[in-house]
C-alpha cells in the first residue's frame, strides 16, 4: 500500500471548500447582471431584486473566506528563482513531458500565478464593488467613477473566473490532485512526481 503524505489539514480544506461555495454563489448572482441573456440566473436567488441585494454580501463573505486561505498559503506562493526556471519549461509541461521540468516545492509557477491572480482580482472586486454598492456607498461617488468601477469590476470578475477554471482543470488533469483537497493526503509517488522538493521536505529524516 502506497504511503500517504498530508498536504492539507481539515481546517484548510474546509476553508477552501467554503471559499469555493461562495465563489459559485457570487459568480452566478453576478453573471445574472453581466448580460441580459444571463438574467435568468437571478431566479436562483429569488429574482432580480434579491440577487442584487445578496450579491455584494456574498462577495464580501467570499473575500473574507479567501483571506483565510491567503494568510495560510501566501508564504508557499512567493515566486522564487526555481519558479522562473520552471516558467521557461512551461511548453514541456503542456506537452506532458514532466521529466524536462525543474523540481518545485509545494506549488509550481502556474499554481502560484493562479493564486496571485485570484488574490489581485478579489482585491479589485472588493474595492470596486464597494464603490457602486447601493444604497450604502454609491451616492458618495460621481457617475464617471461609478462607470469605471463597474468596468474594472467586470474585468476582475472575468480574470477570477478564468483563474478558477484553470485551477479546476489542472486539479483534474494531474491525476491524484483532487484527493489532496478532498481527503487531505497525497501518495508519495504523486508528491515525488509533481512536487519533488516538497516531497523531500516531508520525508526528510525518514
Amino acid at each position: 500500500m502506497a504511503r500517504l503524505l498530508q498536504r492539507y489539514n481539515d481546517s484548510e480544506r474546509m476553508n477552501h471548500w467554503f471559499s469555493a461555495l461562495m465563489f459559485v454563489l457570487a459568480a452566478l448572482s453576478g453573471l445574472a447582471f453581466f448580460h441580459p441573456s444571463l438574467f435568468f440566473l437571478s431566479n436562483l436567488f429569488g429574482g432580480g431584486s434579491w440577487a442584487r441585494i445578496l450579491h455584494p454580501f456574498i462577495g464580501v463573505v467570499m473575500v473574507l473566506a479567501f483571506l483565510g486561505l491567503f494568510i495560510r498559503l501566501w508564504r508557499d506562493n512567493v515566486i522564487t528563482d526555481a519558479d522562473r526556471e520552471w516558467k521557461q519549461h512551461m511548453g514541456d509541461m503542456l506537452r506532458g513531458n514532466k521529466d524536462a521540468m525543474p523540481p518545485v516545492g509545494k506549488y509550481n509557477y502556474g499554481q502560484k500565478m493562479v493564486f496571485w491572480a485570484s488574490a489581485l482580482s478579489l482585491c479589485v472586486l472588493l474595492l470596486t464593488g464597494l464603490v457602486f454598492w447601493r444604497p450604502w456607498f454609491a451616492p458618495f461617488f460621481s457617475v464617471p467613477v461609478l462607470r469605471i468601477a463597474v468596468l474594472l469590476h467586470s474585468v476582475a470578475a472575468v480574470v477570477l473566473v478564468a483563474a478558477t477554471i484553470m485551477h479546476v482543470y489542472a486539479a483534474i488533469w494531474v491525476k491524484g490532485s483532487v484527493r489532496a483537497m478532498t481527503r487531505g493526503t497525497v501518495s508519495e509517488g504523486w508528491a515525488k512526481a509533481n512536487h519533488p522538493l516538497w516531497h523531500q521536505e516531508q520525508t526528510r529524516g525518514r
